[in-house]
């Protein structure tokens, strides 16, 4: 998982409330089994003119899809934004973690809204993404300015800080072990992982003690 400490970046603005999760990755694109290529299919329903899924193919080739020209995501003042802009209970719905995914591929790297759904806001730190919570007259200003070409966010992870160039900061709340997560790039994975010699001598310890649980189990019936 790759380091987040301090960004700075475009920001894209998506001003709807409560976009679940099936708006950011649409189910038939689920029964993909890679984990990659999710970016494609990022608000597919929103960003092309077609739905481009009739057959629900989980592959679906954009390349020739119709892109609106109105969306957010489509127009080139937001290319490369990497902070996204959105309203109440973002990522509310299923606890699909392919819609984490297809932001991040995308090459978002925080998400500011006044409030998120549970299980995305939990999957965005297992995943190296920031939910940053503000209040609705903060989201207003940033909404204001985001309509401006170039407008661009910085985020200060020690300090708990979102600032822009026209002066205006804001703090934001983050739990401890979790902010130290995203600055050290660590996932459950690698956390374990850290814990690597103590499991080692905790399963000697343990088949030592109970050697019977290593022992073969019999089978029964003609071999």
């Amino acid at each position: 998982m790759k380091p987040l400490v301090q960004h700075e970046g475009l920001a894209v603005p998506v001003a709807a409330a409560n976009i679940d999760t099936d708006i950011l990755v649409p189910k038939q694109y689920l029964k993909r089994v890679e984990r990659t290529g999710l970016a494609d299919y990022l608000f597919d329903r929103w960003r092309y003119l077609d739905r481009g899924n009739a057959t629900d193919d989980p592959y679906v080739d954009c390349a020739a899809r119709a892109a609106d020209p109105e969306f957010a995501l489509n127009k080139p003042q937001y290319a490369g934004a990497s902070f996204l802009l959105a309203r109440d209970n973002f990522g509310c719905g299923s606890s699909r973690e392919q819609a984490v995914w297809a932001l991040s591929q995308w090459g978002i790297r925080v998400v500011v809204a006044p409030s998120f759904g549970d299980i995305f806001f939990n999957n965005c730190f297992a995943n190296g993404l920031l939910p940053v919570v503000l209040d609705a007259a903060a989201m207003d200003v940033l909404f204001s300015h985001s309509a401006t070409p170039g407008y661009r966010l910085a985020v200060d992870l020690p300090a708990q800080e979102l600032r822009d160039a026209l002066g205006h900061r804001w703090s934001f709340d983050i739990e401890p072990f979790r902010k130290q997560c995203l600055l050290a790039g660590q996932d459950a994975i690698a956390l374990t992982l850290e814990k690597a010699v103590a499991v080692a001598s905790f399963e000697q310890q343990h088949w030592r003690q109970q050697p019977w649980l290593a022992a073969p189990v019999p089978r029964f019936g003609p071999s």
